[in-house]
């Protein structure tokens, strides 16, 4: 077979090729001529196939194809100085529906190597873009409504606790008064959390702001004299989820309620700082105050509902929990080690 035959046998498999094809094909000259269309191009964009081979791109239709944007992109990857990769356009016919289709295209060599060819792929993505777009409003619907629950309940914990902090006034009994404080300061803290989570974005939680906000909550509800007792965080700029967040606040809360209840008996003054810090996927959460230290035998708290609140969120963060000496006061450490699912007890907390 001459060199001449088997040019020719090249292209003509090249055409069969671009008109056989499933996907939407153009076969073009270097000056945007149609040389052949698949079938599915023809299918999809209801042109009559005899009438495109031999026509200029722009002329294909009723000229809806005349875009200058892609006119100028073919002409430069004729010509070897650029290469059309996932390029966007919009098809606009009259009276029909918008298309948004993505183009590819690329030099081809037909088996004639004194011109040149280029294959031009279309793909319709209309319905795929419009199912996106209905995703991310329902995303943004769903978050927006996501927040507004959280600000709402925010609010009604805030009013439960009001209701506490009010009947426990009114009691005579010692043993129920101090059981609806306990009560009161446990909503509040929930409260914190859920206010907090209600301003948060991509659902995590800056655990700096989180945790100050949660300690200036407790200190405003539990702390008569800021002279004589204060709380601060130390933390870095880190963030962790919303749903770690919140147990996090909660073993914050209960550790903070026991240092105040049973740190300082006596003490004309005292201090409880919380702390992060987090490297990777290994965090440590710490809450130490500087007042009588633990206590052992019958000095000890009675393990109380507080107990099992910490025991419970420290095993499903799946945590080591440790205690020590603080010289002076206590200091408990929560540390998080990767795949750490190991726990160690802690003091009792009432």
């Amino acid at each position: 077979m001459s060199k001449t035959s088997f040019d020719h046998l090249e292209a003509a498999s090249t055409l069969a090729v671009v008109v056989s094809s499933h996907e939407p094909l153009l076969f073009l000259s270097a000056d945007q001529v149609i040389i052949a269309a698949s079938a599915s191009f023809c299918r999809a964009f209801e042109i009559d196939p005899v009438t495109l081979p031999g026509r200029h791109l722009s002329a294909v239709g009723n000229g809806e194809w005349a875009m200058p944007n892609l006119a100028s992109l073919l002409k430069a990857t004729a010509v070897g100085s650029a290469h059309i990769e996932a390029y966007e356009i919009d098809l606009i016919r009259q009276d029909r529906k918008i298309r948004n289709l993505v183009v590819n295209a690329c030099t081809l060599d037909d088996g004639d190597k004194d011109r040149i060819r280029m294959l031009l792929a279309v793909t319709d993505v209309t319905d795929m873009r419009a199912e996106a777009r209905i995703k991310d409003d329902l995303v943004r619907e769903k978050a927006i409504l996501l927040q507004e629950v959280q600000h709402r309940v925010a609010n009604s914990l805030q009013i439960i606790a009001s209701v506490l902090m009010q009947s426990a006034r009114k009691v005579l009994s010692e043993e129920v008064r101090g059981h609806l404080h306990n009560a009161h300061h446990r909503v509040m803290s929930i409260a914190a959390v859920q206010k907090q989570l209600s301003t948060s974005l991509g659902g995590e939680v800056g655990i700096r702001t989180y945790l100050t906000q949660l300690c200036d909550s407790l200190g405003a509800s539990m702390i008569a004299d800021p002279d004589r007792l204060s709380i601060s965080v130390i933390a870095d700029d880190s963030a962790v989820k919303a749903e770690v967040s919140v147990s996090l606040g909660l073993i914050v809360t209960e550790l903070v309620i026991n240092a105040l209840k049973h740190a300082f008996p006596d003490q004309a003054t005292g201090r409880i700082e919380v702390g992060y810090l987090a490297k990777g996927s290994n965090w440590t959460l710490s809450v130490t105050d500087n007042g009588i230290g633990m206590q052992a035998g019958s000095s000890a708290p009675k393990a109380g509902l507080g107990t099992g609140i910490v025991e419970a969120l420290t095993k499903n963060l799946k945590c080591e929990l440790q205690m020590s000496e603080a010289n002076p006061g206590t200091a408990v450490t929560i540390s998080h080690r990767g795949s750490a699912d190991h726990q160690e007890g802690i003091r009792s907390v009432a």
